[in-house]
């Protein structure tokens, strides 16, 4: 998360500093001045020890300015790493490093002279998500300590309509399982995401509690279940974009229904299946407007399907189907955000809502989802020749496969 968004979610979390966060409109040094100048005593150090345990990456950036103030280089020394967990720990030791090399005098950490375990060295720990592909289904990877040497890795296939649908479990050398995190860290983020394993948690926690009844979780997965549930109740990475971005105004949801609508025709999100029979039907009903006498231009003909489009989408999206719709675009909506893609994240929030309003056969990105899996079956319906339509039509089956992409 960037600087700015984090101290949006502080202030959120902490009303009592809000009025100093929100004037400083995301710029550190300002905010050292408006807390120390107008904030109640304490007031700094409740905004950084928050960030610290909640975003630490965006913790390290205002500690980094704050460091060049003397006002602010107390307060980063005060800060008592006891209580923190490792990346926070990480954190201020990088500070403190950089505060001593500028001169300035840090006294000592005292440590604590307890008892432990030799140190487990965990710095190939990681936690990875994808995005969601075209027919609903995303990765998760797991990768930490093996108890008993190396490292263990989990390879985990999730679909929210369908369940734990794919599960691997592996053991490797540390230096294999580095090599393998490098790998993921350095490719494309829009394909995988490092994020923090309680979501994991969150993500397969829902999925398992939609399992397809007729498709049992994989036995791997049914083994490991403690330990990659231990955290489902923490949020889902669509709730935390959510809390930070809010949901658009209603008078905004609209435009941000035709926004997803045209990532959709993009190939950056969606479809996703709703099951060949719904769209078999659909299929034969634009078969049957389009051999109509009716029909005598092309701009009719657009609308015409445009509308037939709309029909089908209001019988295929009940309201189990909206809301797995709108799920899904808010865990895309994460995936925009953490990418620094505000604009699509802040559209796939207003679509959600859209979704969950109901009146489907309106909603532009419902027509979109169903005319991308469609497109090339209508597109051979409407070729001049007639049978050429029939020889270029998909079967049945083929008219909902999508081969997965990489986004």
């Amino acid at each position: 998360m960037n600087l700015s968004a984090a101290l949006e979610a502080a202030a959120e979390a902490l009303p009592e500093e809000a009025d100093q966060i929100w004037p400083a409109n995301g710029d550190p040094t300002r905010l050292l001045e408006l807390l120390l100048g107008d904030g109640k005593p304490g007031a700094a150090e409740r905004v950084l020890g928050w960030l610290l345990a909640e975003q630490p990456d965006a913790a390290g950036k205002l500690a980094d300015a704050w460091a060049a103030a003397d006002e602010g280089a107390a307060i980063l020394l005060a800060v008592d790493e006891a209580g923190l967990a490792k990346p926070a720990r990480k954190v201020m030791r990088r500070v403190r490093h950089r505060l001593r090399a500028s001169g300035v005098t840090v006294p000592e950490t005292r440590r604590t002279g307890v008892a432990s375990l030799p140190k487990v060295d965990d710095d190939f720990s990681g936690a990875f998500l994808s995005s969601i592909d075209p027919v609903g289904a995303r990765m998760a990877y797991l990768v930490e300590p093996n108890p008993g040497g190396g490292a263990r890795l989990y390879e985990i296939v999730i679909d929210d309509a369908r369940g734990i649908v794919g599960f691997e479990e592996y053991t490797a050398p540390r230096k294999k399982a580095r090599a393998f995190l490098d790998r993921l860290r350095v490719g494309d983020r829009l394909s995988m995401l490092p994020v923090e394993e309680a979501q994991i948690h969150a993500v397969l926690g829902f999925a398992e509690a939609r399992q397809d009844p007729t498709r049992p979780a994989p036995r791997g997965f049914l083994e490991a279940r403690g330990r990659l549930l231990a955290q489902a109740d923490s949020p889902l990475p669509g709730q935390t974009v959510r809390e930070v971005l809010g949901d658009p105004p209603e008078s905004e949801r609209e435009a941000g229904a035709e926004a997803a609508a045209a990532l959709v025709r993009e190939g950056r999100l969606g479809p996703w299946p709703v099951g060949n029979e719904p769209l078999t039907a659909a299929l034969d009903r634009i078969r049957e407007s389009l051999e109509s006498d009716l029909i005598v231009s092309g701009a009719t003909r657009d609308e015409r399907i445009a509308d037939l489009l709309g029909e089908s989408a209001a019988e295929i999206y009940d309201e189990a189907g909206c809301a797995l719709a709108a799920h899904r675009l808010r865990e895309s909506a994460y995936v925009f955000w953490k990418n620094e893609d505000e604009e699509s994240a802040r559209a796939c929030l207003g679509a959600a809502l859209r979704f969950e309003a109901g009146e489907v056969s309106s909603n532009p990105l419902a027509r979109a989802f169903l005319e991308a899996s469609l497109g090339p079956a209508i597109r051979a319906l409407e070729a001049p020749d007639p049978g050429a339509a029939d020889e270029a039509a998909p079967d049945e089956e083929e008219v909902q496969l999508v081969k997965p992409v990489s986004r």
